[in-house]
């Protein structure tokens, strides 16, 4: 490994450890609570995180996503289109999520980590300056890809926990 790769690994597994402590001991009607009718709930959040994570580091590692390959699809079974990341869902999309247990969006959450570390593992720094998408001016790097991923799921990570704080204060 790498310095480049030791610090990916380093974050994706500090938002792992928020996602875990987030969500641990919350049953099904915690995390599927809302702060208000429009907002975000635990549930979703954690699952659009982890989705978007799947699905862009399965994209630039070239393997399917664990959501398909893996079964969560199913055992999640929601109401979306298969490969649906909850980009632009609707409040009433948020309340689909809601009957999601902790069980599975740990054990999904767990199942991409440990994805996401088996291929950041297999990099050296050279690898970072892959174009991954060209649809961008300029065109996006796996190094800008990855440092996409790890902020949106930092913030919906840190959305999560506030969302928990606040419900367990009322």
């Amino acid at each position: 490994m790498t310095a480049s790769t030791d610090l990916l690994i380093d974050a994706f597994d500090r938002i792992a450890q928020t996602v875990r402590r987030t969500v641990d001991g919350l049953d099904a009607a915690a995390l599927s609570g809302r702060v208000d009718p429009e907002a975000n709930s635990i549930a979703w959040l954690v699952w659009h995180l982890t989705r978007i994570q799947d699905d862009h580091v399965a994209d630039v590692a070239g393997r399917p996503q664990a959501w398909h390959e893996n079964g969560w699809e199913g055992r999640f079974g929601l109401p979306f289109d298969s490969d649906d990341t909850g980009y632009g869902h609707s409040s009433d999309d948020v309340a689909a999520v809601g009957g999601v247990d902790a069980q599975n969006l740990l054990g999904y959450h767990d199942d991409v980590h440990d994805r996401t570390v088996a291929f950041l593992s297999g990099l050296a720094d050279d690898d970072f300056a892959r174009v991954v998408d060209e649809s961008w001016n300029p065109p996006v790097t796996l190094g800008v890809r990855l440092v996409s991923v790890i902020s949106d799921d930092l913030q919906h990570a840190g959305q999560a926990a506030f969302v928990r704080g606040v419900l367990e204060r009322r």
